[in-house]
């Protein structure tokens, strides 16, 4: 028995972890690497939300290009012929589909990681892994969806410029993976605060989509800045997601007010209110498991 207890003792001290889990005790202890490490999973997320989003439905991935195609139309309805909006030019289906597309992918990558915990209470009280790579791969997974709706919305825009509109890519078109990751950014870092927040003030999660809501009419998806007054210009002046909107259709349709000022100020915002997300979010993890 004597030697049995020595030959246990002795493996056990000379056994390498390759990972060693360990409570996080500083604030800026953000440990992305593990995130990094943990690569394979977000692939595995993804590919399971993306299959499962549309598996039992009729349709399928075509709902991707009926949302926006729909949603534009009411816009072009509503908007365009009864309340007469302004269009800057542009035919209104391709003004109002440039920025419900990119809309679509902010508003979904904000809602989806704002019921990180809750949603996923039962998978983190049984196994670990970064909690981190749950949100992510939301963002990801839906940064394919925007993918199918971004070639729908190319082919239309060809459609048009056919016919003779007056459309056309611009130099700001490059652009257009740097505006992705701000949308990306300010979604996820939005989406995980919620999320952190929610698992202690549950009625919180009753007013995101509500929120997102008045957002959008606070963004020029279904206007131009150009023709909001003066007064309240400050409205889309503060609104991070309004400089991304209108590079994206100076770079795609040829009107907008693209400035790489503003668009330095989302950078600036986005990696703000990324890094808060990420902080609150590490802290949240530690002890969500007894509120959630």
């Amino acid at each position: 028995m004597k030697s049995d207890s020595n030959t246990s003792s002795s493996l056990t001290t000379e056994e390498d972890w390759d990972l060693i889990i360990t409570p996080r005790k500083k604030w800026w202890d953000l440990q992305l690497r593990d995130v990094w490490h943990y690569r394979d999973l977000i692939a595995l997320f993804v590919r399971r939300d993306f299959v499962s989003r549309y598996k039992q439905t009729i349709l399928g991935p075509v709902w991707f290009l009926i949302q926006p195609l729909l949603t534009s139309l009411v816009f072009t309805v509503i908007f365009g012929n009864i309340a007469q909006l302004p269009t800057d030019g542009l035919p209104q289906m391709l003004f109002y589909m440039s920025g419900t597309i990119l809309w679509n992918y902010f508003s979904s990558c904000l809602t989806n990681t704002s019921t990180t915990f809750t949603a996923n209470a039962h998978l983190f009280g049984k196994v670990y892994f970064p909690r981190l790579v749950m949100p992510i791969s939301v963002v990801i997974s839906n940064l394919i969806t925007f993918g199918i709706q971004f070639a729908f919305f190319l082919a239309y825009t060809l459609y048009f410029y056919l016919r003779g509109a007056e459309v056309g890519l611009t130099i700001w078109a490059l652009a257009l993976p740097l505006l992705l990751l701000l949308m990306a950014g300010l979604g996820l870092g939005f989406g995980i605060i919620i999320s952190s927040m929610t698992t202690k003030y549950r009625d919180l999660q009753y007013l995101v989509s509500f929120g997102v809501g008045l957002w959008m009419y606070a963004t020029p998806v279904i206007y131009p800045v150009s023709s909001i007054p003066e007064k309240w210009r400050w409205v889309a002046d503060v609104n991070p997601v309004t400089p991304i909107i209108e590079t994206f259709r100076m770079g795609f349709l040829g009107a907008g007010d693209a400035s790489w000022a503003r668009l330095a100020y989302s950078a600036i915002f986005m990696l703000i209110v990324l890094l808060i997300g990420i902080v609150i979010f590490n802290r949240v993890e530690k002890t969500f498991i007894d509120t959630v």
